[in-house]
């Protein structure tokens, strides 16, 4: 890890549509507009769906460095975030956000201390640390008979 403080930079370009594009450099860029829930069309990513993701894709990179520092092999996580807007107080605001995760692992991992580990990954997600909205993560793992973790064999694996 690069000491920190650490810097991200985005930028956003929209002209009259309602679409806009949403870049960081030497990534590709994400078009983006509101959800069909608020006016918008209902076709492209959102903030509201980008900040889930954001809190799941922090769920399962600290999870993997959580887990890869404990020597607990990990197979596979699969994640649904669900996030509630309401209004409170005059405001409308995520509520709640639920992430119901799946983890799968090698046959003979001990199942108590992967949830262990999850509950180290709530408390240490860069992400959800920064929310003023509760995170609340619905772990189950799913011991895998006959299998060996991946190696860095997919991107998305």
């Amino acid at each position: 890890m690069h000491p920190l403080p650490h810097h991200y930079t985005t930028r956003l370009t929209a002209g009259t549509s309602e679409h806009a594009r949403l870049s960081a450099p030497d990534r590709p860029h994400v078009v983006i507009a509101a959800p069909a829930e608020f006016g918008g069309p209902g076709d492209a990513w959102s903030p509201e769906h980008l900040l889930l993701g954001a809190v799941q894709a922090c769920f399962l990179f600290t999870l993997r460095a959580v887990a890869g520092a404990s020597s607990v092999p990990l197979l596979g996580v699969d994640a649904e975030a669900v996030g509630i807007v309401a209004r409170e107080q005059g405001v409308t605001r995520f509520t709640d956000i639920i992430v119901r995760a799946v983890i799968r692992v090698p046959a003979g991992s001990d199942v108590g201390r992967v949830l262990k580990l999850v509950e180290k990954t709530e408390r240490n997600c860069l992400v959800t640390a920064s929310l003023s909205t509760p995170v609340r993560v619905q772990p189950e793992v799913c011991v895998v008979a006959d299998a060996q973790p991946a190696l860095g064999a997919s991107p998305i694996g």
